[in-house]
């Protein structure tokens, strides 16, 4: 089951259950989509794999199964990112 996590891991933007603008890798990394149009580029940065929306859990469910109480932020590592992700970017997510 997903964590639903409340916020990007870059930018520290809430992110509520209902958002439509929560996108997520493989891992449940969670970033904005502004972060991902902006700098990530469907590239997540600390896995490499690609970005997906993430589902909107049903309101009726989230009393017995709740949004993830984790936040995680730690702002990308420009300096680090950067090349990595021009690197592996035009690449198909499952040529990464």
């Amino acid at each position: 089951m997903l964590e639903i996590r409340p916020n990007c891991e870059n930018c520290n933007k809430a992110l509520p259950p209902n958002s439509t603008k929560a996108m997520i890798c493989s891992f449940e990394c969670t970033w904005c989509a502004k972060c991902n149009e902006n700098l990530l580029k469907n590239v997540c940065p600390n896995c490499g794999g690609d970005l997906q929306p993430r589902p909107i859990r049903p309101a009726q469910k989230l009393t017995k199964y709740p949004k993830s109480k984790k936040e995680v932020y730690k702002p990308v590592d420009l300096e680090k990112f950067i090349p990595y992700r021009n690197n592996i970017m035009n690449k198909l997510p499952e040529n990464r």
